[in-house]
C-alpha cells in the first residue's frame, strides 16, 4: 500500500462530487431536459470526449489489454472493429439522429425519439426500450463497478466488495446531483486522463525494456492476428454495437448545433482510435514486461501491474485513477439513460398518465440511479457473475442487437415503420440472447460453441426481421413521411 497512491484517489474522488455538486447549484431551476440531456448545449470538445469516455469503460484498461495480454494478437480484431463501428457512427449516424431528435419533438431519449419518429400512439415501443434498458444496464454498470473493486483491492488492500460500495455512492453522488452536464464535465477530464495514461504507460515499459535487454518471450501463434476466423468475425462484430448503443449515440443529441457536429466528430474518433491501438500495446508490451501470470490474467490487471512497477507512488496513483476514471465515465452514463428511459418512457406516460412537474421527474430519476446502481452492485459482488470483459460483452451485445438495425432504418428509410422497428427490436434481443446460451458460452454452451461473438448474427436476424414485417405492414403514414423529409432539411 502506498500513501502516495491512495491521496491521489482521493483528490481524483473529491474533484468528481465537486463537479456534481457545481452542476447541482447551477441547475436547481433546470427541468427534465437540463437532467437529462444537457439543454442540448454541450460544445464539440465535451461531447466527443464524454462520448468516448462513456464508451471505454474499465475494460480498455482491464479486460481487452489483458485479453490481447493472454490471448495473443488475434484479439486486436476488437480494437479494430469498434475503431471502424465507431467511425462510422459519427460520420453517418450522428448529423441524422441530432437532426431527427429535434424534429421528432424534440425527443430526449432514445425510446422517445423512436416512438416520435414513427408518430406512435401506443406506448409499446417505449415500454420495450425502457426493460431492455434497465435490464442491460445493470449488467453494464456492474462491470465498472466491479473494475473498481478489483483496482482498490489490488493497490490498497481493501475488500472487493467493500471498494464496489465506495465507489458506487461516488459514481452515484455526481450523477444524482448534476445529471447529464455532470456526467458530460466528468467525463471530459476522465477521458484527458484516460488518454494521458495509456500513452505513458506503455512507452515507459518499452523503454525499460531496451534497457534491461531483453524480456519474457511469447508463445508459439501468439503475434498470429489471423489465428482464427472466428475472432475476426467477432472483432468486427463488436463495431456494430455503436449503431445501437443509447448512452454513447446520445452524445449526438446533445450536441450544441450541427456546425459543430464535424469539428466533434474529428476529436472523438481521433481519441479512440489512439485509445483502442493503445489498449492492445498495453497488452502485447505487458506480456514482454511482466511475462504470463495466470494471476494477472484472472483479475484482468496487466495494467496496473505494469504502472505500479513502473513508476514512484504519486505517479501510479495518478496514473491508476485512469482505471477509475474509465469505470466511472461509463457507469455514470448507464445510470442515467437508465433513468431518463424510465422517468419519460415508463412513469410519465404509463403510471402517472398526465405530464408529472420538472421537480417530480427529476426525482423519479434521480430514484432510478440508486435502484440501478444497487442491482449493479449485488451483480458485481456476486463471484460467478464473470469477468469484466464478459460482462461488457453481454450488455454490448443486446444493445447493439436490439437496438442498432431500428435505429439505422428510422433515420435512412423513409418506408420504415413502427411495427417493423417494434418486430427488430425484439428479434434483435431474443437472438443475441439465444445464441449467448446455445452457441456462445464456452464449455457453458448449450448445444455447442461456435466462438462466434453472439452479436454478428443477432444484429442480422433483428435487421432482417425489422425489413420483413415493414414490408409486409401498413407503410408509413403521409405525416411520417413529412416529418422524415422534415428532418432531413432541418438546419440550426
Amino acid at each position: 500500500m502506498k500513501i502516495s497512491e491512495i491521496s491521489m484517489f482521493v483528490l481524483y474522488l473529491l474533484f468528481m462530487v465537486g463537479i456534481g455538486v457545481y452542476f447541482f447549484m447551477k441547475n436547481k431551476t433546470g427541468g427534465e431536459k437540463s437532467y437529462f440531456l444537457g439543454g442540448r448545449q454541450m460544445g464539440p470538445w465535451v461531447t466527443a470526449l464524454s462520448a468516448g469516455a462513456s464508451d471505454m469503460s474499465a475494460w480498455v484498461l482491464m479486460g481487452l489489454p489483458t485479453a490481447v495480454y493472454a490471448l495473443g494478437l488475434g484479439q486486436v480484431w476488437i480494437p479494430i472493429g469498434l475503431a471502424l463501428g465507431y467511425a462510422l457512427s459519427w460520420i453517418f449516424l450522428a448529423p441524422r439522429l441530432r437532426k431527427f431528435s429535434i424534429v421528432a419533438d424534440d425527443s430526449i431519449t432514445i425510446p422517445q425519439f423512436l416512438a416520435n419518429r414513427f408518430l406512435a400512439k401506443s406506448r409499446t415501443l417505449q415500454i420495450i426500450c425502457a426493460a431492455v434498458f434497465l435490464f442491460a444496464y445493470t449488467v453494464y454498470a456492474a462491470s465498472s463497478i466491479k473494475a473498481c473493486g478489483t483496482l482498490f483491492n489490488t493497490v490498497i488492500g481493501i475488500k472487493e466488495q467493500t471498494a464496489m460500495y465506495i465507489a458506487a455512492i461516488i459514481i452515484i453522488s455526481y450523477t444524482f446531483l448534476g445529471g447529464f452536464s455532470a456526467v458530460c464535465w466528468t467525463d471530459f477530464f476522465q477521458g484527458m486522463l484516460i488518454l494521458g495514461a495509456m500513452l505513458i504507460a506503455p512507452i515507459f515499459a518499452i523503454f525499460m525494456l531496451k534497457g534491461a535487454g531483453a524480456g519474457a518471450p511469447e508463445e508459439a501463434g501468439y503475434l498470429n492476428m489471423f489465428s482464427s476466423w472466428q475472432d475476426i468475425v467477432s472483432g468486427f462484430a463488436w463495431g456494430l454495437g455503436y449503431f445501437g448503443m443509447p448512452h454513447i449515440i446520445i452524445r449526438f443529441m446533445s450536441l450544441r448545433s450541427q456546425k459543430e457536429l464535424k469539428k466533434s466528430a474529428t476529436i472523438g474518433i481521433s481519441w479512440t482510435v489512439l485509445i483502442l491501438v493503445f489498449a492492445a500495446v498495453i497488452g502485447v508490451i505487458g506480456r514482454r514486461f511482466l511475462g504470463f501470470s495466470e494471476e494477472i490474467s484472472g483479475s484482468s490487471t496487466v495494467f496496473i501491474e505494469m504502472v505500479r512497477r513502473i513508476f514512484p507512488g504519486i505517479v501510479s496513483g495518478l496514473l491508476l485513477s485512469a482505471v477509475l476514471a474509465a469505470s466511472m465515465s461509463t457507469a455514470d452514463s448507464q445510470l442515467l439513460a437508465a433513468s431518463s428511459s424510465f422517468a419519460s418512457d415508463i412513469y410519465n406516460p404509463i403510471v402517472r398518465k398526465k405530464q408529472a412537474s420538472d421537480s417530480e421527474m427529476l426525482w423519479v430519476g434521480r430514484l432510478v440511479v440508486l435502484i440501478v446502481a444497487e442491482a449493479a452492485l449485488l451483480i458485481a459482488s456476486n463471484p460467478n457473475s464473470g469477468s469484466i470483459m464478459d460482462l461488457v460483452s453481454n450488455a454490448w451485445g443486446i444493445f447493439g442487437a436490439a437496438f442498432g438495425p431500428s435505429i439505422i432504418l428510422s433515420l435512412f428509410w423513409k418506408r420504415f415503420n413502427f411495427k417493423g422497428a417494434v418486430a427488430g427490436i425484439l428479434a434483435g434481443g431474443v437472438a443475441d440472447l439465444l445464441w449467448l446460451y446455445l452457441f456462445n458460452s464456452g464449455e457453458k454452451s448449450l448445444i455447442f460453441n461456435t466462438g462466434v461473438y453472439e452479436l454478428a448474427p443477432a444484429f442480422f436476424v433483428g435487421l432482417i426481421t425489422a425489413v420483413i414485417v415493414a414490408l409486409a405492414t401498413k407503410a408509413p403514414s403521409k405525416a411520417e413521411e413529412e416529418l422524415f423529409d422534415k428532418a432531413l432539411k432541418y438546419e440550426d
